[in-house]
């Protein structure tokens, strides 16, 4: 478990808060969406969770440990996929002997059904991949670590539609009863089938913190004409196929997939508050 317990950060030499009094919990068995405009302090958070920066007041435990005092087992639970990164000109099978050894529960066989999904070879010299290649091979190594923790910063990025299709089928693939995995993004499509959770970032805040199981209880999602724009709307989209809505669900109402985009929108809109009670 993650708990974040009243966190303020701000960077040295700005005056505008990152976070003011951030709090709530991560559970295991969950695959979190991190989402927010960009700005809003995703990656920010994501270095805070993995101890690379310290908030100013307040702590980040993970295991009942406090994160910030980067305690060797603890660190060996986690791992960081950044949005930005380079990889050493050397072939990658050279790359995972390098870096492997810190990670115990490291899997041979998630690497290879990885890398063979990826379709990309073992040997591969890193140098010469392309960056979407480049971003599947560390993507790779970081399921093959098989850490409890596991955060990604904006991980479709740069990978063709054929890429992002593949990237959805490790994730299922490889997801444990033991592991968080958080994913901060912009891409809602990318990962909308993926989540159990939703969490949006907004002014220094926590807007919405919750299950997708709650929100399509609580909420439907779909597409009405105008006459049927009825009370129980809370929020509207006009769109080529009509209007885009997000309802409170009635007791007549069948269950509805998750609009991700939709939900997004909502709750950054401030026009209403989609908080499951």
């Amino acid at each position: 478990m993650i708990n974040v317990q009243t966190i303020k950060f701000s960077y040295k030499n700005k005056s505008t808060k990152v976070f003011e009094d951030l709090c709530f919990q991560l559970e295991q068995n969950r695959v979190y969406g991190l989402l927010g405009e960009n700005g809003t302090g995703k990656s920010t958070l994501l270095y805070l969770l993995m101890g690379l920066l310290r908030p100013c007041e307040g702590q980040i435990i993970v295991d009942g440990v406090n994160v910030s005092r980067r305690q060797r087992e603890t660190l060996q639970q986690m791992y960081i996929v950044p949005e930005e990164f380079d990889l050493p000109a050397m072939r990658f099978t050279d790359y995972v002997e390098a870096y492997r050894p810190f990670y115990p529960n490291f899997s041979d066989e998630i690497l290879c059904h990885c890398m063979e999904e990826f379709h990309l070879p073992l040997d591969a010299q890193l140098n010469q991949l392309s960056m979407g290649n480049k971003k599947k091979a560390l993507i790779s190594f970081a399921l093959a670590t098989n850490v409890r923790y596991l955060l990604m910063d904006e991980p479709t990025n740069g990978l063709d539609v054929p890429s992002k299709k593949q990237f959805r089928k490790v994730i299922a693939t490889t997801m444990t009863e033991e592991r968080i995995l958080i994913i901060a993004t912009h891409q809602l499509h990318d990962v909308e089938s993926l989540l159990d959770h939703v969490l949006i970032l907004q002014d220094s805040q926590l807007l919405l913190n919750a299950s997708v199981t709650e929100l399509c209880e609580k909420y439907t999602f779909g597409i009405r004409s105008n006459d049927a724009l009825t009370d129980e709307v809370l929020y509207c989209e006009r769109t080529p196929q009509g209007n885009a809505t997000l309802s409170l669900r009635q007791p007549e109402d069948e269950e509805t997939s998750l609009n991700l985009e939709l939900l997004f929108n909502a709750v950054i809109s401030n026009q209403t508050k989609i908080i499951p009670e």
